[in-house]
């Protein structure tokens, strides 16, 4: 059956974990208003991956399966490093990846893509990182990157840790141990994560960044819905989390330059526009270096950037076809919004988008 139009809130298509094929009736409330162009497209598109992009791919699964009544849309939010995995081995068409492919990923073959053809990396999904909390009577909890650093390496253990009080002077810190909860799937959360905290506390966050976390502290969970339940069950807890997966937990100040800084989309987007295609890539490959200390104000230096990981030329030209279609729909100002909206991102600056869709034109 084909997702046509849902609406369900985010913590449950966070807790489902489901595939994204739905009924065909028009159930819930809609997503906003999309217009993709009706086409001839038809066939399954199978994608596997992040889990942060699950509640943005619901909605661009529904807006395009609309305007494309012949073709069925999967997405199953198994996490980006099981996305990467299935796409290289031929298993999805597509993996979404809040990381873009490594080197020694490229060197792969790429069972799906033409021979000596690669996947490449298609950013269409922008979001700030939460460093997200749940302990009784503290709301506004202000931190730094040190402050971070220490907490989830498990060298700041209790709540009223002076390190944390001395951001916190007005707040009513328990003397209680603090319940760290991390990723238990190789993550691109995690992925950008430790290079916020790498590039921002070196002299406390010892381990390198990495789409696995390093340390052996807290408590383990899978996938966005996973460490947001854990969070939320555990009194006294805190973990990092994709915006759109933070829904009932409290969510942290970050110390940004001399000031702290509420969490924001616009404050997400801001650094990932300001920073550059990352050195080294294939032309088509449009992976970011994030400007991890960007500094300006409002700025959310911790944000992720997620891609469509798509093949530059395709075994089977029909599937390209489909990705083609898929993502070009996917990077419009219509999706763009739509994601916005339900899922808390922040839409592709213009030309950003520009870059993507000429990079998704050349796919073959």
């Amino acid at each position: 059956m084909k997702l046509k139009r849902l609406g369900a809130p985010l913590a449950v298509l966070a807790a489902a974990a489901i595939s994204l094929t739905a009924c065909a009736s028009n159930e819930g409330s809609a997503p906003a208003s999309t217009s993709a162009a009706p086409s001839n497209l038809s066939g399954t598109l199978n994608g596997i991956g992040s889990s942060a992009q699950g509640a943005a791919q619901t909605v661009w699964a529904a807006g395009f399966q609309e305007a494309n009544p012949k073709v069925t849309v999967n997405y199953d939010p198994q996490g980006s490093g099981a996305g990467r995995k299935s796409f290289i081995s031929g298993a999805a068409d597509f993996a979404g990846s809040d990381a873009a492919l490594k080197a020694e990923e490229l060197s792969s073959t790429f069972a799906g893509c033409a021979p000596s053809s690669k996947g490449i990396d298609l950013p269409v999904y922008i979001s700030p990182i939460a460093i997200a909390y749940n302990v009784d009577g503290v709301k506004d909890l202000k931190l730094d990157a040190a402050t971070i650093a220490g907490i989830f390496s498990g060298k700041i253990t209790t709540w009223d840790d002076a390190k944390i009080k001395d951001q916190n002077k007005d707040a009513s810190l328990p003397s209680a141990p603090i319940t760290v909860v991390h990723r238990s799937d190789d993550s691109g959360t995690t992925q950008n994560f430790t290079e916020y905290l790498a590039a921002n506390a070196a002299d406390v966050w010892t381990a390198p960044a990495s789409q696995t976390f390093p340390f052996q502290v807290g408590d383990a969970a899978k996938g966005t819905s996973g460490v947001a339940d854990a969070t939320k069950n555990a009194k006294n807890s805190i973990t990092y989390i994709d915006e759109s997966g933070s829904a009932g937990l409290s969510i942290a100040q970050l110390k940004v330059g001399d000031e702290y800084t509420k969490l924001s989309a616009d404050g997400a987007a801001a650094v990932v526009a300001a920073s550059p295609i990352a050195d080294g890539r294939e032309a088509n490959d449009l992976a970011i270096a994030i400007d991890r200390k960007a500094t300006n104000k409002g700025d959310w230096p911790l944000v992720l950037v997620s891609y469509i990981v798509a093949c530059q030329e395709y075994k089977d030209a029909a599937k390209a076809d489909l990705v083609k279609g898929y993502v070009d729909y996917i990077i419009s100002e219509d999706a763009q919004k739509a994601a916005a909206e339900q899922a808390g991102s922040a839409p592709l600056a213009s030309d950003l988008a520009s870059k993507v869709k000429d990079a998704v034109a050349s796919i073959k």
